[in-house]
């Protein structure tokens, strides 16, 4: 039977009372985060928000009800919970916070200073807010998603109860802890080198020099910001007066790998040298249909498609481009045969004929 004093009693019905204060201001703060957080393009892994039960409360009364006089003493009573996915997010999260709520700096604890080795899922920032217009205290906790995950498995396991642990259970612990708060570390420094190397091979691309550029998604993606391949689909939208509808070129990247491109300078080559061919190959196909409407893709394929026959691969080269592209089935076949008979007319098919 639980047995609370007079004053945790008092506490306990004023909670009651204010429950609903409480639960809308939890949603409040959480949508403040949550839009402020998106605004500053902080990706999270997941922002939660909750009142602490009533029963949590007793219980908490029960083991410290000395401590507190009144509801307003218990200041985690609303709890937020940023999990971020990088540890350099939890200082961005927590610099939004300072600018969104009022900080109660005395009772605020950044728990990454207070390092042991088997605290890692407790090394988080936690805060003592209130709005700034004022409010009851919440507590804003931010941690990775690494801690968060390892404080669920401490807490689990029941290793935070365990009063005296066998040292072999205890250094199992800390070996565990070490991994995850280094591969915590090395995610941030990964990220961080990977943004270096897109800005490098922006810059690269930007000043054209592309035979530095190895092909890949990043230098594909920053390539085509700068519309190479508009050119060549403008001309032919014009044979129908078409319109060239918005689409992804980035499927067409393992086609380019395919065809054993590797730089950007090679997709370039393939733009110059190949545009008139690919053109002459868009008009026998748009000669047998009325389509008004094209894919912004149109000129890509007709290049790989040209690229391929002047490489002597034939229909086996088309429909290796047709299985990279839809996955392998029957009708690719069908499609790639159809293809190179439309094409095997055009100049350059009988010119690699005749040689």
């Amino acid at each position: 039977m639980i047995s609370l004093s007079p004053q945790a009693e008092f506490i306990v019905e004023e909670y009651r009372e204010r429950k609903p204060q409480m639960e809308a201001l939890a949603q409040r703060v959480n949508t403040m985060l949550k839009t402020k957080l998106k605004e500053q393009g902080v990706e999270l892994n997941a922002i939660e928000c909750r009142v602490k039960t009533e029963q949590s409360l007793i219980g908490k009364l029960e083991r410290k009800g000395y401590k507190y006089s009144r509801l307003d003493d218990i200041t985690d009573l609303v709890g937020i919970r940023v999990v971020t996915f990088y540890t350099d997010d939890v200082d961005k999260v927590a610099a939004i916070a300072k600018n969104l709520f009022d900080i109660d700096w005395n009772n605020s604890v950044d728990k990454r200073k207070q390092h042991e080795m088997t605290s890692f899922g407790y090394n988080s920032l936690h805060y003592i807010c209130h709005l700034k217009e004022g409010s009851m205290a919440f507590e804003l906790q931010m941690r990775t998603a690494l801690q968060h995950v390892w404080s669920a498995i401490e807490h689990d396991i029941g290793y935070k109860g365990i009063v005296k642990l066998p040292g072999e259970y205890r250094r199992q612990f800390s070996r565990l802890a070490g991994m995850l708060e280094l591969a915590d570390d090395e995610f941030s420094r990964l990220r961080i080198s990977m943004t270096n190397y897109r800005r490098q091979i922006q810059a690269l691309v930007k000043s054209g020099k592309l035979s530095e550029v190895p092909l890949s998604t990043d230098s594909f993606r920053s390539f085509l910001e700068h519309k190479p391949f508009q050119r060549l689909n403008q001309r032919i939208a014009a044979v129908n007066q078409a319109e060239i509808y918005p689409a992804s070129l980035l499927a067409y990247l393992p086609v380019l790998l395919l065809l054993k491109f590797e730089t950007l300078a090679d997709v370039q080559q393939l733009i110059d040298e190949h545009s008139d061919d690919a053109y002459q190959l868009a008009l026998v196909q748009l000669a047998v249909t009325d389509l008004d409407i094209l894919s912004e893709t149109v000129g890509l394929q007709n290049l790989c498609y040209v690229y391929v026959l002047k490489s002597g691969l034939g229909v086996l080269g088309l429909k290796a481009i047709f299985d990279t592209l839809n996955g392998e089935q029957e009708s690719n076949a069908v499609l790639a045969d159809m293809l190179y008979k439309q094409a095997e007319e055009l100049p350059f098919m009988l010119k690699l004929k005749k040689n």
